[in-house]
């Protein structure tokens, strides 16, 4: 299993709520109605930062996750190199995202617990 994890920043003039908002209402709807994404994403997780300080660590830098499981490789080309994704999403995902502060992640997940 490949995942894809996006370390999301927010646009500056965006609140947090509506960055979330937005995420979760706008995007989610319009990404998972790809018929790529249908096809070849196993799973598809948001994750938003709450308002939760701990002792030692500095303030986080990224506004939420997406996370993205895909059997292989080749799935995840598929979606993201796709001309639908091109056309429709990445303008869609620079309307709430500063796309040159998230950071990316494509990895292979290696379940240690439970087991």
């Amino acid at each position: 299993m490949v995942k894809f994890i996006i370390l999301l920043q927010k646009r500056q003039e965006m609140s947090h709520e509506e960055f979330v908002a937005y995420h979760k209402t706008r995007h989610a709807p319009l990404f998972s109605s790809l018929p790529e994404v249908q096809q070849y994403v196993r799973k598809y997780v948001q994750c938003h930062v709450v308002s939760a300080s701990l002792p030692g660590l500095p303030p986080p830098q990224y506004d939420g996750t997406t996370e993205l499981w895909f059997d292989d490789v080749d799935d995840f080309g598929k979606v993201f190199g796709s001309e639908r994704y091109m056309q429709l999403i990445r303008p869609d995902e620079e309307k709430f995202l500063d796309l040159g502060g998230c950071g990316f992640l494509v990895c292979q997940e290696n379940v240690i617990f439970p087991t």
